[in-house]
Order: structure tokens, then C-alpha cells, then sequence
């Protein structure tokens, strides 16, 4: 699927240095650089999702020492050398930046989305994402949803990763074509049983715009009050949201996104 081919500061070389780069894929456990391909993304995501966790540890402190300074994660380097130092990884803005950042770096057409979060009628956009153009074909690799394979987004077409524990499906909204179309991927957040979507508005977002709406969080954002952590653990999801421990075992068979619910969950 083509872009209109704007030049943005999303579709520019990341700018990580060879040390880091080279550094967070050891981190990731690559002997080898990966290729730059379906294959190459593929590995790189799944990793990603088992040992970057999405999580708001650093923000909560952040805000409730009331530090003026960029909220934590915003720049990719600094995000990097924290999560290899202590383990903890972002909320959606630094942890979708930071890896789209690491895409660019190993030569991956990466590039920013903005998008929302439908937890609630007429929001405004509260949430980054990552998409890869790979030979004119669009995959989302989010950082938070952590769906653990690229998401093919085709046109026309719905589209569904089937697993009971971190399965997504993905549609379209409304007409196909340019970077105006809406796109929505129904998911199961550990905070509640039911899926709901996460709304692609923008596929052309950049760095900056990262930057504008992570500030806008300061004043209010579910992820100032308490624990949130998302990551995958073998064939499940461990995690927190609402002072509750949260275990989404998928050791069942089976698991298409209709089935979601046979999924055991267990909160602490």
C-alpha cells in the first residue's frame, strides 16, 4: 500500500548511533543483525514484545515529583540506556518512538502514527503507534498493543492475528486511499475483558508530534495514578492495571480473535 510520498520526519534515517544500535539488539538476544525484510521485522517485534515492556514506572515518578523536564522516554537513546540499565520500558509516545527510531536505524521504512484509543466517544488522539512500508505493503508494529507479529494492513481487507492472549484484528473504517483513512484494530487491554479499538487517524505523524501530545499527558492521563505494565511471558501476557496483577494464560488451543474469551485470566 503506497503513502503519498510526503517527506517527514518519520520516513528519515533513525538516528541512533552504531554503538547503540548494536547495543539494544544484544539486549534483545540478536547474535546477528537482522535483515531487512518481512522476516528481519518479524523477529525484531517479537522480541520487542517480551523484552520491552510497556509501562508507565517512569512517568508515574515523573509526575508526581512534579519535574518540569521532557516527560521520560522522549528522546530514544535516553529510552534505550534506561531500559537496558533497569528493565523498564514507556507509555505509547516514548515506547512507539523509540522503536520506530530503532526500525529507521536498521535501515526499515518506519514511521510514526497518531492515533486513538476509543476507550470513550469523541476523544482526541491519545495514542503513537509504528507502521513499516516494506516493497509498498503496510505493517503496524505497536509498542503497546504488543500483538507480537506485524499486522498486515491491506486494503479492503480485514485482517486478524489469532492468538487468545495477544490476538488483534484490523479493519478499515470507511473508504481506503491516502493518509486520511481510518484504520481501527480491535484489541484486549489488560485493564478490561472486552476489545476495543485503537483508531489509526493519522498515518504521517513525526517526532515532534510525539513530543507535542506526550507533553499534553502531564496535566491528566490514566497512566499518572498507578501501575500499568504490559509484556509477553511464553504463550500469555503478564501485567498490572488497576492495582490488580493481571495474567492472560493462553496455554489453550485454539484462540481466533472471536475467541478471546477462552482465554484464562487470573488478577492478583
Amino acid at each position: 500500500m503506497a503513502t503519498d510520498g510526503r517527506t517527514t520526519e518519520a520516513t528519515m534515517a533513525g538516528q541512533l548511533t552504531p554503538a547503540v544500535v548494536e547495543s539494544v539488539l544484544d539486549r534483545l538476544g540478536f547474535a546477528d543483525r537482522p535483515s531487512v525484510n518481512h522476516e528481519g521485522l518479524a523477529a525484531i517485534y517479537d522480541k520487542w514484545c517480551r523484552r520491552v515492556p510497556f509501562d508507565n514506572c517512569r512517568k508515574l515518578i515523573a509526575c508526581g515529583s512534579g519535574d518540569p523536564a521532557p516527560l521520560p522516554g522522549d528522546a530514544p537513546e535516553e529510552f534505550f540506556s534506561v531500559w537496558m540499565q533497569h528493565g523498564v520500558g514507556g507509555t505509547c509516545w516514548a515506547a512507539n518512538g523509540a522503536l520506530c527510531e530503532l526500525l529507521s536505524s536498521l535501515g526499515f521504512d518506519a514511521r510514526r502514527g497518531v492515533a486513538t484509543m476509543v476507550v470513550a466517544p469523541d476523544l482526541p488522539p491519545n495514542h503513537g503507534t509504528v507502521w513499516v512500508d516494506l516493497d509498498g505493503e503496510r505493517y503496524l508494529v505497536d509498542a503497546s498493543i504488543l500483538h507480537v507479529e506485524p499486522l498486515h494492513v491491506v486494503a479492503d481487507q480485514e485482517t486478524v492475528i489469532a492468538h487468545p492472549a495477544w490476538g488483534v484484528g484490523g479493519r478499515w473504517l470507511g473508504p481506503v486511499g491516502g493518509d486520511d483513512a481510518k484504520y481501527a484494530v480491535a484489541w484486549r487491554g489488560l485493564h478490561r475483558p472486552d476489545r476495543f479499538d485503537c483508531r489509526v487517524d493519522d498515518w504521517q505523524g513525526s517526532k515532534q508530534d510525539f513530543k507535542e501530545f506526550h507533553e499534553l499527558t502531564r496535566e491528566w492521563s490514566p497512566f499518572n495514578f498507578a501501575l500499568t505494565y504490559n509484556v509477553v511471558r511464553g504463550d500469555g501476557r503478564i501485567g498490572a492495571a488497576l492495582g490488580q496483577a493481571v495474567k492472560i494464560d493462553a496455554s489453550n488451543d485454539g484462540g481466533l480473535i472471536g475467541e478471546w474469551q477462552s482465554a484464562a485470566v487470573e488478577t492478583y
